[in-house]
């Protein structure tokens, strides 16, 4: 199942790329993933429909997703969309409506009907650490105080997210029940 949707992920970002190019907007589908050795990493990557593969790291989501907004930023990446693998229902126009958010919002998120969200989009100027650590308590993350703790430390780092349309994601056994 997490291979289904690992593909089902990456080929909807696939799509996303090839449509924004046919816009004009070059993106690049990077794959985050940890506990692979880098042979092994080297080995998956050119099965996947991805431009690169990197590591992860080790730590909680929140010090995975700033340590890939630290990176995207030490290599010059402009607006920048995260998205996880356990999004079923993911589609090339979810990532496309992030990007055109992300051009007159310095903040995108995309909420997830179990309070989290499974989108986040930033801006070129934006790394706001607090979005991922809280504003004044840690983001409790993997329950449904994730999207509340979010928007105040949104608020904190002066930002107002634009936000794309509510997903469901897969956290729990009882989640499958939606993915038929």
């Amino acid at each position: 199942m997490q291979r289904a949707l690992i593909f089902h992920g990456l080929s909807a970002a696939r799509q996303a790329a090839i449509e924004g190019l046919e816009r004009g907007q070059a993106i690049e589908v990077v794959f985050a993933v940890s506990g692979l050795a880098p042979r092994a990493s080297k080995r998956w990557a050119q099965t996947l429909p991805v431009d690169r593969l990197v590591d992860q790291g080790p730590g909680s989501l929140g010090l995975r997703l700033q340590r890939q907004v630290i990176r995207a930023r030490r290599e010059g990446i402009g607006k920048l969309v995260l998205v996880g693998t356990d999004l079923p229902h993911l589609c090339s126009a979810d990532l496309l409506a992030a990007f055109e958010a992300l051009a007159g919002s310095a903040l995108v998120l995309g909420p997830a009907s179990d309070g989290g969200y499974w989108l986040i989009g930033l801006s070129p100027q934006v790394s706001a650490p607090r979005l991922f650590a809280g504003a004044q308590h840690p983001i409790p993350w993997g329950s449904e105080r994730v999207w509340a703790s979010t928007l105040e430390a949104a608020a904190a780092e002066g930002l107002t997210p634009a936000l794309v349309q509510e997903r469901g994601d897969l956290d729990r056994a009882k989640d499958l029940s939606a993915w038929r």
